[in-house]
């Protein structure tokens, strides 16, 4: 369960591997979106859930680089094809990682995800395309 302001939609995440930068987190998301009102008279404050959205494992992988594996498969891309991209988008692997990770996707192509995950210490996830996707995309529901 993820908890964010619609102001900036995002939460840290533990780094576990790259490998969930294409695979996905692992586990499903349930992402509440809400917009705080501050009532300075009586010095209270008050959530308003704006969105509340479920997105399946299958899809919490990163979005730009799912969908750039995906292109270079379909352009009957090669592991050299693969590595290159991982560098390009500097995908934190060593190459004895890159190239297990290259040899699998060859034999399997990636379900796109839709969120966005910044490379850090933990990861940063992002969810505006999963809220302007929701409803849309199989594995992504608004729940309200």
């Amino acid at each position: 369960m993820k908890v964010t302001s619609i102001r900036q939609p995002q939460s840290s995440c533990p780094f576990e591997s790259a490998q969930q930068k294409i695979s996905g987190l692992g586990y499903s998301l349930l992402v509440f979106v809400y917009a705080k009102i501050d009532d300075q008279s009586d010095n209270t404050g008050r959530l308003d859930i704006k969105h509340t959205i479920y997105v399946d494992a299958s899809r919490t992988a990163d979005y730009q680089t799912t969908s750039g594996i995906v292109k270079i498969l379909e352009n009957q891309g090669n592991k050299d094809d693969l590595l290159a991209f991982f560098e390009e988008r500097l995908l934190p692997v060593d190459e004895i990682e890159a190239n297990q990770i290259a040899e699998e996707l060859l034999q399997r192509k990636p379900k796109i995800g839709y969120l966005t995950i910044s490379n850090a210490l933990q990861w940063r996830l992002q969810y505006s395309r999963v809220i302007e996707k929701a409803g849309f995309v199989n594995g992504i529901e608004r729940v309200r």
